[in-house]
């Protein structure tokens, strides 16, 4: 297809799921062939279908079967697939520029996305930002920062914790295996803290920050740690919503202690919970922000965002990187903000929250493997265990989560999995869908549970 006005082409695709091959089907098979010669086999995928084209919260495959997305790319696509604002605005700037590389000649979109971060990150003070290509790029530069800000060496993070593949985030991930096995020597000075986990350790949020930061202060020392990085809401850890207090008395000890809080909002930021970034609803105000994924409808982009002092200890040439902040990305950037203004989708991700949690409730009550159901938003997680162990032992059934994931995909529902143990359910959808989607999914999840009863 080939244009040359700025209106993009729009993707349309019927809001429901329909199966019409086996799946993966003939055409997603063939195309596996393809791929098994030519990628590296270290880049899995959760299901061998190859998809054609999406729109809202809906995926099609090359077969033209429709699955209903649970998953939105981990949590990117979260204005919706093919957002029709955000197609129009890339596609206009394709044809203005494309690179010139901000270091050298810069632009006004990256500007803009700079003033639209410092505007909706929490912290009412003076914020910069330099602007990335990927989530992890992103914990790389806060953590480099930090250290520069500071002049101290130590990284901690928190159990449970996922941060990227790169050296440095795969030493902060609390799971090795498949991130970091083999690919070792990994950055030193990196200290993984006991986290809150409610659902197991029992503990309130002053219970918890005291087990802590007592153990940072014992196992690290306070004068040498440059940096405490925590998600608000741990992604591929499993959704895990900390007790009530527990991140502000961090952010308290860290301010005394001069060691500079970084809130990781890759997965939660950017309206996915119900407001712009996770950390509000904890009244959390780090000192640096960290956002990807779901900035810029799909397209690949990154940001730190934090306290002007701490942003302009780095010298000058010190942050950067060829394409971190293109201008393409940043004018889709530029209109997922304006989406989530212009269609309320703050108010979506609450309803969201309410339709899904609701039907989880229900499924909960019959089916014992439940253990827990926790998360905000958009961001619903359950965490399933072995049968008659909810309430003692709490054991993890990952068996339970594979058997769903990969039975729903087969009615054309995409759900991921997650958790430290493999044993947790997670729901990423788009804003964009809509009740009777979720009512969809959660039916086949329902017939589910039963085939595992």
């Amino acid at each position: 297809m080939t244009f040359t006005s700025l209106d993009a082409p729009v993707t349309s695709v019927p809001q429901e799921r329909s199966i019409v091959t086996a799946v993966p089907g003939p055409k997603s098979r063939e195309l596996h062939e393809r791929r098994l010669a030519v990628v590296s086999s270290g880049v899995s995928s959760t299901l061998p279908v190859y998809i054609e084209k999406a729109n809202g919260a809906i995926l099609v495959d090359v077969d033209g079967n429709r699955f209903i997305d649970f998953g939105a790319g981990i949590g990117v696509t979260t204005v919706g697939h093919t957002e029709a604002s955000v197609v129009a605005a890339a596609a206009g700037q394709l044809q203005d520029v494309i690179h010139t590389l901000f270091t050298i000649t810069p632009y006004e979109q990256y500007v803009r996305v700079a003033e639209l971060l410092a505007e909706h990150t929490p912290g009412d003070w003076a914020k910069k930002s330099v602007l990335v290509n990927s989530g992890a790029e992103a914990v790389e530069n806060g953590v480099k920062i930090a250290r520069k800000y500071t002049g101290r060496r130590a990284v901690a993070v928190l159990d449970h914790a996922y941060h990227g593949r790169t050296n440095l985030t795969m030493a902060m991930n609390y799971k090795a295996m498949p991130y970091a096995t083999g690919f070792g020597p990994l950055a030193g000075d990196v200290y993984h803290a006991p986290s809150s986990y409610p659902y197991h350790d029992g503990l309130n949020g002053a219970e918890a920050a005291a087990r802590t930061t007592t153990w940072l202060e014992k196992v690290v020392g306070a004068s040498d740690l440059a940096c405490l990085v925590v998600e608000p809401i741990q992604g591929e850890g499993g959704f895990m919503v900390p007790a009530d207090g527990y991140l502000p008395a961090l952010q308290e000890w860290c301010t005394a202690n001069g060691v500079v809080l970084i809130a990781d909002e890759i997965q939660s930021g950017m309206a996915r919970t119900g407001r712009y970034y996770a950390s509000e609803h904890f009244g959390l105000e780090p000192d640096l922000v960290l956002t990807a994924k779901g900035i810029a409808g799909g397209l690949p982009l990154a940001a730190v965002t934090g306290r002007a002092e701490i942003m302009d200890a780095a010298q000058p040439g010190g942050l950067g990187g060829t394409f971190g902040g293109n201008p393409v990305a940043c004018a889709a950037a530029v209109a997922v903000f304006e989406a989530i203004e212009d269609n309320g989708l703050l108010a979506e991700g609450e309803r969201i929250e309410k339709t899904l949690t609701a039907g989880l409730e229900k499924l909960a009550a019959t089916y014992d493997i439940i253990g827990e159901i926790r998360g905000r938003g958009a961001m619903i997680a359950i965490e399933l265990v072995q049968p008659g162990t909810g309430s003692t032992t709490k054991e993890p059934n990952a068996a339970a989560v594979t058997e769903i994931t990969t039975w729903a995909a087969q009615q054309g529902v995409l759900f991921l999995s997650a958790g430290t143990y493999g044993n947790v359910l997670r729901f990423l959808p788009s804003l964009a869908v809509t009740d009777e989607l979720i009512a969809d999914g959660l039916s086949v999840l329902d017939a589910a549970l039963a085939r595992l009863s």
